[in-house]
């Protein structure tokens, strides 16, 4: 079983009960179908100049963004931070509900960790259907 921590370090955005009953059926989906079995997650909410350091810091990227991601082993999966300020504004932006659009930012998060990248189109394909997927068999409409 995968160890789950969830931090929300703002307080901008609400991040009710049903949201982190979502976010930990997320983690399981995902890591099920990518067969592991333990580990650790860690998921920190924070806001848009937190995630703008965060992103200067380590990506060398001064600007708000809304999900970083941060690999780290087998046993430590990884840590993702996600601004909830960003995801609000973009789903709005997008036209779907918040949890729809903070859920994606998850699924997204934990598909980085567990090895999937978007650079290349291939690659971007694939991870796109498997966060449509995880979704999907969730019951997360937009």
């Amino acid at each position: 079983m995968i160890k789950t921590e969830i931090n929300n370090q703002q307080s901008k955005v609400e991040i009710d009960e049903d949201l982190y009953q979502a976010f930990k059926n997320i983690i399981t989906k995902a890591t099920e179908m990518e067969g592991y079995g333990g580990g650790e997650i860690s998921i920190a909410f924070v806001d848009n100049e937190k995630i703008k350091e965060l992103n200067k810091r380590f990506r060398n990227k001064d600007e708000v963004t809304d999900v970083l991601s941060f690999p780290m082993d087998d046993e430590i999966l990884g840590d993702i931070i996600i601004s909830a300020e960003r995801a609000l504004s973009q789903s709005k932006d997008y036209g779907h509900s918040f949890k729809r659009e903070i859920c994606y930012l998850v699924t997204h998060g934990i598909l980085h960790l567990l090895g999937y990248d978007h650079k290349i189109e291939g690659e971007k394909e694939e991870m796109r259907k498997k966060e449509e997927r995880i979704l999907k068999e969730l019951e997360i409409k937009r």
